[in-house]
């Protein structure tokens, strides 16, 4: 297969071809993958910080109506709820975010990358969660772990980081206890200019890579199709450029065997075109030479 120059073209053009295409997908699969986590990351930044905004304005109308008092807002007596593990408690303040806050939270849960919205406050507590994560309690310890996370205080490293933090828009990797791997987002929350929490916002690491594997398929399929379009039709072209040489190659064959009285015919004034002269030059040559030969 390889005697053929159409072959040996074809082959290492479409070497080089695919060469090129791997390095160029690489570099957009990274770049377009960081571009993705950006976005994603950008957006829930804002989502954050909207959130915790919001829950400021709450808990201050709450205040300014006499619905809490800003004591009890800011209490940190954490009364054990019997016969949980993990421990559950109650707050001075936990019965009014119950009412007021569930809405809010289950707002951010419409879109589908985000797999919680809650505030917490300094110390790692959630006095109410989404409404998903508050579904009655089943007395199977796995089943409540996931269904039912409410009135805990997350005293890991990322909860206790992600409590205290000052800063709008702070991330963190979050290992769940439920095995899921997060991305923490959190956005501190104050209350008549003092912080009282953290809104916590998880946006799930698997949606964004299933994304970005969905976008490097893309691409590969892409390339994959624009290398066999391209074999193919490198193939065809250089075939057609080079069957002038298998008629040169023929004329020059018969030239050997003193076949001289056949015209060589040139349509072409590329290097090809130039070989297929030289060779008419040489019959007529060869053709007076042998007209000499027979006259003697």
């Amino acid at each position: 297969m390889f005697r053929k120059i159409s072959v040996k073209v074809t082959v290492f053009v479409n070497l080089i071809l695919f060469i090129v295409i791997a390095a160029g997908t690489t570099y957009i699969v990274r770049q377009e993958s960081a571009r993705l986590e950006e976005q994603h990351l950008s957006q829930a930044k804002l989502m954050a910080a909207v959130g915790a905004k919001s829950v400021a304005k709450i808990l201050e109308e709450g205040v300014n109506n006499n619905a809490v008092s800003l004591d009890d807002l800011f209490d940190a007596t954490y009364i054990p709820i019997p016969n949980f593990e993990p421990p559950k408690y109650h707050t001075k303040f936990d019965t009014f975010t119950d009412k007021v806050m569930v809405d809010l939270y289950d707002e951010f849960l419409k879109n589908p990358n985000v797999v919680y919205a809650v505030a917490v406050d300094k110390n790692g507590y959630v006095p109410t969660h989404n409404t998903k994560y508050q579904r009655p309690i089943t007395g199977d310890k796995e089943k409540d772990k996931v269904g039912n996370r409410a009135k805990i205080k997350f005293a890991d490293p990322v909860g206790i980081k992600a409590a205290e933090n000052r800063i709008e828009g702070f991330v963190q990797v979050y290992q769940r206890n439920t095995g899921e791997t997060l991305w923490d987002v959190s956005s501190p929350i104050y209350v008549k200019g003092k912080m009282w929490g953290n809104f916590r916002f998880g946006l799930s690491i698997e949606e964004i890579t299933q994304a970005k594997t969905n976008l490097l398929y893309s691409l590969v399929s892409v390339m994959a199709i624009v290398l066999v379009v391209s074999f193919f039709t490198i193939m065809l072209i250089v075939n057609a450029i080079l069957r002038p040489l298998t008629h040169f190659t023929e004329a020059a064959s018969k030239l050997a065997d003193g076949d001289v009285n056949i015209r060589i015919e040139v349509t072409t004034n590329d290097e090809i075109g130039e070989l297929g002269k030289v060779l008419e030059r040489m019959r007529v040559s060869l053709q007076v030479a042998m007209e000499r030969l027979r006259r003697k």
